[in-house]
């Protein structure tokens, strides 16, 4: 059954943290690659973006972001639909990139 892109939701991760002090770095650190281990991929620097089948799913991944905020800074998540997402327009210089596609993935949580 596929699945909706109406249903399917992408998680966006917007952050600003500071990397002033060897602590800051850390917690920077830290954060990323909590975010990188729970399937997010960089779109941007400080943006990262993870594919959900469901909005259920998206709030797991929600939480786990609340979990392992760091200290200090600005860490800000919203959701989109797929189809929502798919609207994207992606600009590399003067030549339109293609968006991130969805994940041939099945998850079992």
């Amino acid at each position: 059954m596929a699945i909706s892109p109406y249903q399917a939701v992408w998680l966006i991760a917007l952050f600003d943290l500071p990397t002033d002090t060897p602590e800051a770095r850390r917690a920077y650190t830290s954060f990323r690659k909590q975010l990188l281990k729970s399937g997010f991929k960089m779109l941007q620097y400080s943006v990262y973006a993870r594919y959900c089948p469901s909005e259920e799913k998206a709030k797991v991944h929600h939480n786990r972001i609340q979990r392992v905020l760091p200290p200090d800074g600005e860490v800000r998540v919203m959701s989109l639909t797929d189809a929502q997402f798919a609207k994207m327009k992606i600009f590399h210089g003067k030549t339109r990139g293609a968006p991130e596609r969805v994940p041939d993935q099945i998850e079992m949580f």
